[in-house]
């Protein structure tokens, strides 16, 4: 489960495209945020993804993703060029077919078309364009869970500064729509229906004659492919509720209404949250947590959102939060070349991508990452299984945590126009200087800020 959200400029504070993500995966699977720099390859490299191979790029563009310690792909990411891409699993009818089918050639996984959008798209259409054409060609399936064989499509939030279109997927083919109107939301459910800009040859053609929409009827293009049998609820509630949060600040959607729709749990609702704790759900939340029922899959492992620059000489932003949004830290980060700290992107025990997850082991904690620094953290503020603990624990890390991502958030502002006027100056490596100095400080105050909570809790204990 996740959730991804776009809100385009005229609708933002800061007249800057937004966009953001909450990536749900296995309660224990680590995301570290990782960096991949610009690299050049000789012609017919071949390039090994999970399930198939393909023709490497001659050249492909600098990229910071959050990536599923086994996965060469992204949850989400950014490029050099400012373009943001986030991906969903939807579960569509085509998928009990192929099941059935042993000689159903496995495709590309959504995380990997993420990064190769990416790698490959200088512009949001020019990632669009790269994802279909791949889509097309190989198709999807494989599954995205060490240990487990479930298959699934995939749609996409694609943005750039100026414009963002979802996409969404259906084996080998797709339908895209730009996004025209102040925001969009999308979860593990299609949201086209019967508008679109762009498809792929056979999309209505391939619903006919597969039965799933009569010939002559108004083509509803989520009704049409949508999978009934899988439950909606486990989006529905979650896609209008992002939906209606982002309507509330009517125009004015910034950096600290991201983070506080990202860590909602339906907090102010007529469900009035959780009926015990967040850490106990009841549903499948936006800040997603693991029920000992099991009917939450996991838990949100990486929530970033990216701020897309206003003009060339601003550098793109990122805000990630490792393990749970609600326990986290927002840390901002620069995109641009830099010698990009290996706390941020070291997994745990796993240190090698295996990149197929069928034969990959399952990562442990270690101490020199900073994604499982969050993920212990998030234990030990639950107390145990049924989150004793959590509601207590949880304003002790908001007491420490908030104030510190308010004063960078208030910092960050004097540092990014200071590197833009250094940038249009011609002083490149002067701006990326400051910005990635800025970053390092307060990953720095981050660490600081884990321990001191750990240190309040432990008191508090101690009474």
């Amino acid at each position: 489960m996740c959730d991804n959200l776009v809100v385009l400029p005229d609708y933002t504070r800061s007249a800057s495209m937004l966009v953001a993500k909450n990536s749900d995966r296995p309660a224990y699977e680590s995301q570290p945020l990782v960096y991949n720099q610009r690299k050049s390859y000789k012609s017919e490299t071949v390039l090994p993804l999970a399930y198939v191979e393909i023709a490497q790029v001659e050249e492909t563009f600098l990229s910071i993703g959050s990536s599923p310690y086994w996965c060469w792909g992204y949850e989400q990411g950014m490029n050099e060029y400012g373009v943001a891409i986030g991906n969903e699993a939807i579960f569509t009818k085509d998928l009990k077919v192929s099941a059935s089918d042993p000689g159903k050639q496995k495709g590309i996984l959504g995380m990997e078309l993420v990064r190769l959008g990416l790698e490959r798209g200088k512009t949001a259409k020019g990632a669009l364009e790269v994802i279909t054409q791949l889509v097309e060609e190989y198709g999807q399936w494989g599954t995205a869970v060490v240990g487990e064989e479930k298959p699934y499509n995939n749609s996409f939030l694609i943005a750039d500064s100026k414009e963002a279109w979802v996409l969404e997927t259906v084996d080998h083919q797709w339908a895209a729509m730009k996004i025209k109107e102040k925001f969009h939301s999308i979860s593990n459910e299609m949201s086209i229906r019967q508008k679109w800009d762009l498809t792929s040859e056979k999309f209505i053609e391939n619903a006919v004659e597969a039965g799933w929409i009569g010939p002559g009827e108004n083509f509803d293009a989520a009704y049409a492919y949508t999978d009934f049998t899988n439950a909606l609820q486990v989006s529905h509630i979650r896609v209008q509720r992002t939906k209606q949060l982002l309507a509330e600040k009517n125009g004015q959607v910034d950096v600290n209404w991201i983070q506080r729709i990202l860590r909602d749990h339906y907090e102010d609702t007529f469900l009035e949250g959780p009926f015990f704790n967040a850490a106990l759900p009841d549903f499948q939340t936006i800040c997603m947590h693991s029920s000992p029922a099991n009917f939450t899959w996991g838990i949100t492992a990486s929530s970033t959102i990216f701020e897309l620059p206003k003009d060339e000489w601003h550098l793109p932003l990122i805000w990630w939060s490792p393990a749970t949004p609600c326990t986290g830290l927002y840390l901002p980060i620069f995109m641009c070349e830099q010698s990009f700290p290996e706390l941020l992107s070291n997994a745990g025990t796993v240190r090698v991508k295996s990149v197929n997850p069928t034969k990959s082991a399952q990562d442990q904690s270690t101490e020199d990452s900073y994604w499982w620094k969050f993920r212990d953290l998030l234990d030990e503020l639950k107390g145990n299984e049924n989150g004793t603990l959590y509601s207590k624990n949880k304003e002790i890390a908001r007491k420490v945590f908030g104030p510190l991502e308010q004063k960078w958030l208030t910092l960050i502002r004097d540092i990014e126009e200071e590197a833009s006027l250094l940038h249009k100056a011609g002083k490149r490596k002067e701006a990326i200087s400051l910005v990635t100095s800025f970053s390092n400080e307060c990953l720095k105050e981050a660490v600081e800020a884990i321990e001191e909570v750990r240190k309040q809790i432990n008191l508090v204990l101690s009474y």
